[in-house]
């Protein structure tokens, strides 16, 4: 995440913790086993990045459930977050977390050879 001011943290942290709410009330299958592990929104407020993680799913099924839900998610952000500005959602899988599970498994797989 860029360097980001006191203010962005909170917004991001707030974001984030609005939409992981509003994502597990929704009764989509594909989004049973999802989590939202961060969110990075743009210095104007007009965009954010919502990072997710998904345990056991296939990402593209989630990302596409998300994408959908996009608008609702938006709105429960306009009705619970006071901002200038709703931000457009666009959802990725974390990178940080995919990195991280793939150098677990190349590790398992080391250390099963040994």
């Amino acid at each position: 995440m860029r360097d980001a001011s006191p203010r962005m943290l909170k917004v991001n942290s707030t974001l984030r913790e609005v939409l992981a709410e509003e994502i597990e009330r929704m009764s989509d299958s594909r989004l049973e086993m999802v989590s939202v592990t961060g969110v990075e929104t743009s210095p104007n407020l007009r965009h954010a990045v919502v990072y997710i993680d998904l345990l056991g799913a296939d990402p593209s099924d989630a990302l596409t459930a998300l994408d959908h839900a996009s608008h609702r998610l938006q709105s429960v952000i306009a009705r619970q977050v006071r901002m200038k500005y709703t931000p457009v959602l666009e959802f990725a899988v974390d990178p940080g977390v995919s990195g991280g599970a793939r150098i677990d498994a190349i590790l398992r797989s080391l250390h099963e050879e040994e």
